[in-house]
C-alpha cells in the first residue's frame, strides 16, 4: 500500500499534528492543507475539506497500523475490510462515470466486475477514486493494473460530443441520458458474467430513472444506489477506467485542433471555446463541447433556453 486517505475530526487532526512534531518530520506548506509533513519517503496531509488525511509512500502501511489507527483513530481497520465491509468483497459490478461536468470532452461511463480475490488485489495495487488523482500518468498507470488484474472484467461505453448532443435533445436531460449509459455497461458486463448478483453505482438524484433504464433492457440484478461509491473499490475502478478514455479524448482532440481545452466549465473554458470557433468556425463547438451547458450561450452571445437544466457553472444535477 502506497497511498490511504481517511476521514478526520478537528481535535484529531491537531492530535496528528502533535504526533508528527514528535517524531521528527518537516512541515511544508501546501495548497487546501491545514499542514503538510514528510518524513524520508513518507508524506502526510492533512486536508481543510473534511478534514481528510492523505498518507503516500512507501511506508503508508506501517504508519496507518502502528500510528494514524492506535494513537490518531483508535481504532484498527487496516486487514479487516473484508470484516467491516463485506459487500465491497463480494461479487459485483461498480459504475461511474466522467466528463459529466465538463462542457469539453465526451460522457464516458465505465464498469468494472469485482469479486473477494480481484478487490484485495486492486486494494494493494493503490486502486482509488480517480477524483483523488491529479495525474494523467497515474490515471493510464491504474487503468493497466486494471485492465491486466485476472478475472477483472470491464466495459467502458463513451459518448462523444456529437453524439452527446444528439442523444441529450432525444432524452430530453443528462439524467435519463446518463441513466441509458449506466444500464448500457451493465447490460456488456452481465452479458459476459450472467451471475453477477448485483451492481453498485454513485446515487441518482432521481433513483427511478436508473431503475427503469435497467428495466427496459430486462436485466433483473439488484441495482445499490449510494453517495460516495467511490469507496467501493468496483466503483473506483469504474472512475479511473472513465477517467483515462476522457483524459485521452481531451489530449487527442487538444493536439489535433491545435487549441487546449480545459477541463470543467470555467472563465478559461469559455476563452478556449471562443478560440475554437475563431479557428474552426461556430459548426466546430458542437464536435467537442456539450451545447446544453449554459457556458454554450455565454459563448456565443446568447441567452440560456428556458428550461436548461444546467447550472450556472455549466454542470447539472443527475447523480
Amino acid at each position: 500500500m502506497t497511498s490511504h486517505t481517511a476521514p478526520l475530526t478537528q481535535e484529531q487532526a491537531e492530535k496528528l499534528r502533535t504526533v508528527l512534531e514528535r517524531d521528527g518530520y518537516d512541515f511544508e506548506p501546501k495548497e487546501h492543507a491545514i499542514y503538510s509533513a514528510r518524513k524520508g519517503k513518507l508524506n502526510v496531509t492533512v486536508y481543510r475539506k473534511g478534514p481528510k488525511v492523505l498518507i503516500q509512500g512507501k511506508e503508508t502501511e506501517d504508519f496507518i497500523r502502528f500510528t494514524l489507527e492506535p494513537e490518531i483513530l483508535g481504532e484498527a481497520k487496516l486487514g479487516y475490510e473484508e470484516v467491516l465491509q463485506p459487500e465491497m468483497f463480494s461479487p459485483h459490478f461498480g459504475v461511474d462515470e466522467s466528463g459529466k461536468g465538463d462542457f469539453f470532452g465526451p460522457l464516458v461511463i465505465a464498469g468494472v466486475y469485482t469479486d473477494a480475490a480481484i478487490t484485495r488485489h486492486l486494494m494493494d495495487a493503490g486502486i482509488m477514486d480517480s477524483k483523488r488523482i491529479t495525474s494523467s500518468a497515474k490515471i493510464r498507470k491504474l487503468a493497466q493494473i486494471i485492465r491486466e488484474t485476472p478475472g477483472c472484467l470491464h466495459e467502458v461505453v463513451s459518448i462523444g460530443p456529437e453524439r452527446y448532443n444528439e442523444m441529450h435533445a432525444s432524452f430530453g436531460n443528462l439524467n435519463r441520458l446518463l441513466a441509458w449509459g449506466h444500464a448500457r455497461v451493465i447490460e456488456k458486463l452481465a452479458e459476459r458474467r450472467p451471475d453477477c448478483p448485483r451492481a453498485l453505482s454513485d446515487q441518482f438524484a432521481r433513483p427511478e430513472v436508473l431503475q427503469r433504464a435497467l428495466k427496459a433492457k430486462g436485466l433483473t440484478l439488484t441495482l445499490e444506489q449510494r453517495t460516495k461509491g467511490e469507496s467501493d473499490i468496483a466503483v473506483a475502478a469504474a472512475s479511473i477506467l472513465a477517467r483515462e478514455r476522457f483524459v485521452d479524448w481531451m489530449k487527442k482532440t487538444s493536439d489535433a485542433g491545435g487549441v487546449e481545452l480545459p477541463l470543467g466549465a470555467s472563465d478559461s473554458v469559455v476563452a478556449a471555446a471562443r478560440q475554437v470557433i475563431a479557428r474552426h468556425g461556430e459548426a466546430a463547438l458542437g464536435k467537442v463541447a456539450k451545447l446544453h451547458f449554459r457556458t454554450s450561450a455565454v459563448v456565443l452571445g446568447k441567452t440560456p433556453p428556458s428550461g436548461d437544466d444546467s447550472s450556472p457553472d455549466g454542470t447539472e444535477n443527475a447523480s
